[in-house]
């Protein structure tokens, strides 16, 4: 309840317990088992700075939210709180408080959209489960998309984005680094999947102002925004995807404004554990820097969950206002996370913190926020108030006309598609496709020209072979021809050596015959000359020597001598003579 310009959440033996508006925005925790009353407490937390003027964003998990646009039925249970805590005399009235119901499916609100640009990265990351070198790739092609002013709106845009990135991964590798196929492959599977779960509702245009959640009612009052999240909560990973989004998109946009004496908005995160499970480490980072930062904007963020540990530290420890319901202990574990609650809280010695986490009871919760000066305050066991609006949900049919009423219901109840990657990409590719045809047609031409050409040549070959065939058959021919002739020629002129070598030799012959002849005639004649000459000569000598002989064989042997000496005398003469003619 708003009291007095403060958050009043409950009582303490009497002392009222507050939230200073000025350190809203130093975040904060409700905390506690099942059914111990920490919706309770989240409603009068946001019907509180909702009075205070201050915008209110909540999920609703289970719909019994949605009450907050009726007023509070007055039951005698309410009667009996009512004067328990005087609420009576401090203005308490049941009355309803302007509310806008949102719905990313955009059945039970106004369809709550943002496109993959705005999304970003990392987030789609962790939305589709991708592992680390998945991650890595995705945020690459979200660089090129950047590098190129290809627009990513839709799911269709990231998908033909992907699907350009690997078909030209070779090319792109060079200038990016190595893009490995399979992991697009994969990344193409996520977004199938994510789509079949309904994903490609919510990213679409007209994307969400966020902006638009900063509105107030016609009397001042802050705007309590309920994402209806009954069905979303069934898809955990888009469920904390989204809340995650959001505060950084509310980062991203909002500008600095220091400390302010109440907060510009106030988020109520239910089931915070989802935010962080299954998170990478830069993820995590991210949640601790934007919990850390976006409160010098203005915003303050609370997380509902059922134990601190469900909580990182590192984000634990920028929570300045907490509330802790009923935790129990029945595990070793359970009790070591009590242990852990407990020792978070500044020591009250009035009671054992550790005994009373586990002694609350429902509607009870140990309260520790910052003083005005930011100081953590002593722990006090508290009774949370009553919300003066409706406690539970409302019927469908009613929560439907309340969206019906919305001025903002207009604006985002049609979606729209501009051109972005996948129209460009689509152009691109039919204009490659066209290029490809022309190309294939140029190619064809170029090829049966250059089969006409080559075909002309091959006959211009041929023929001029068959032409250097008949040239080289004329040439041998003629040249056999010539070598015939040739040949006769020799053989005439072979004939006629013979024939006149026979003729010279018949010649020589009958010369060296006639020759021959003339000197055997002269031969003859000489032996004829010689016979007679030798003949001559023989009488002549015979009868010389005869008388030689006779004379000296007269001398020696008287008659018989001379006639002996005659005898051998004339033989004597005749040899001699005869053979000197002989010569």
């Amino acid at each position: 309840m708003y009291y007095n310009g403060k958050i009043w959440i409950g009582d303490a033996n009497g002392e009222k317990v507050y939230i200073e508006p000025k350190m809203a925005n130093r975040h904060g925790l409700i905390a506690g088992a099942t059914g111990t009353g920490k919706t309770i407490t989240l409603k009068v937390l946001a019907e509180s700075f909702s009075d205070a003027g201050v915008p209110v964003f909540l999920a609703d998990i289970k719909g019994d939210l949605a009450g907050m646009c009726r007023p509070g039925v007055n039951t005698e249970d309410m009667q009996k709180r009512i004067r328990r805590f005087g609420l009576d005399q401090c203005g308490f009235t049941y009355k309803e408080y302007p509310t806008t119901f949102w719905d990313l499916y955009g059945e039970m609100g106004i369809p709550v959209r943002t496109t993959v640009s705005e999304m970003g990265p990392v987030l789609l990351s962790k939305l589709m489960d991708l592992n680390d070198t998945q991650a890595d790739i995705l945020t690459i092609v979200f660089k090129i998309a950047d590098d190129q002013d290809l627009l990513l709106l839709d799911t269709k845009d990231l998908k033909a984005m992907l699907q350009y990135v690997g078909e030209h991964a070779d090319e792109l590798s060079m200038q990016y680094g190595r893009i490995a196929k399979v992991s697009v492959t994969a990344i193409l599977r996520s977004i199938v999947a994510l789509e079949a779960q309904g994903a490609d509702r919510f990213f679409c245009e007209p994307a969400l102002n966020i902006t638009d959640w900063f509105a107030t009612g016609l009397d001042g009052r802050g705007m309590i925004n309920v994402l209806d999240s009954r069905e979303l909560v069934k898809d955990t990973k888009l469920y904390s995807t989204f809340l995650l989004w959001m505060l950084s998109e509310l980062f991203d946009i909002l500008p600095e404004v220091g400390d302010l004496d109440k907060p510009r908005m106030v988020f109520f995160f239910d089931e915070a554990h989802l935010l962080f499970k299954d998170i990478s480490k830069a993820l995590r980072d991210k949640i601790e820097q934007v919990v850390k930062l976006i409160r010098s904007k203005g915003v303050g963020v609370y997380f509902i969950t059922q134990s601190p540990r469900d909580v990182p530290d590192e984000v634990l420890a920028q929570l300045g206002n907490k509330i802790q319901h009923c935790l129990h202990a029945y595990t070793p574990t359970e009790e070591k996370a009590v242990k852990a609650a407990a020792g978070s809280f500044r020591v009250n010695p009035a009671f054992d913190t550790f005994t009373a986490l586990q002694e609350l009871g429902v509607g009870e919760a140990l309260v520790s926020v910052l003083d005005e000066k930011g100081i953590p305050c002593m722990t006090q066991r508290c009774k949370i108030l009553p919300p003066q609006s409706q406690m539970g949900p409302i019927p469908d049919e009613d929560k439907k006309n309340e969206v019906l009423r919305s001025n903002l219901g207009l604006r985002y109840q049609t979606t729209y598609d501009r051109d972005s990657a996948y129209e460009f990409l689509q152009r691109l590719n039919q204009q490659l496709e066209l290029e490809a045809f022309d190309a294939a047609q140029k190619a064809a031409a170029e090829k049966e020209a250059a089969e006409a050409a080559k075909a002309a040549e091959k006959e211009a070959e041929a023929a001029a072979k068959a032409a250097e065939r008949e040239a080289i058959a004329a040439q041998k021919a003629a040249e056999r021809e010539a070598a015939a002739a040739a040949k006769a020629r020799e053989r005439e002129e072979a004939a006629a050596a013979r024939a006149a070598a026979a003729a010279e030799a018949k010649a020589q012959k009958e010369y060296e015959a006639a020759l021959k002849k003339a000197q055997q005639q002269k031969e003859r004649e000489e032996r004829e000359k010689k016979k007679v000459a030798a003949s001559i000569a023989s009488t002549a000598g015979g009868t010389v020597g005869r008388e030689v002989g006779n004379a000296i064989g007269k001398t020696v042997g008287g008659a018989f001598g001379k006639k002996l000496g005659g005898n051998i005398g004339a033989a004597l003469g005749r040899g001699i003579l005869g053979t000197l003619f002989k010569k």
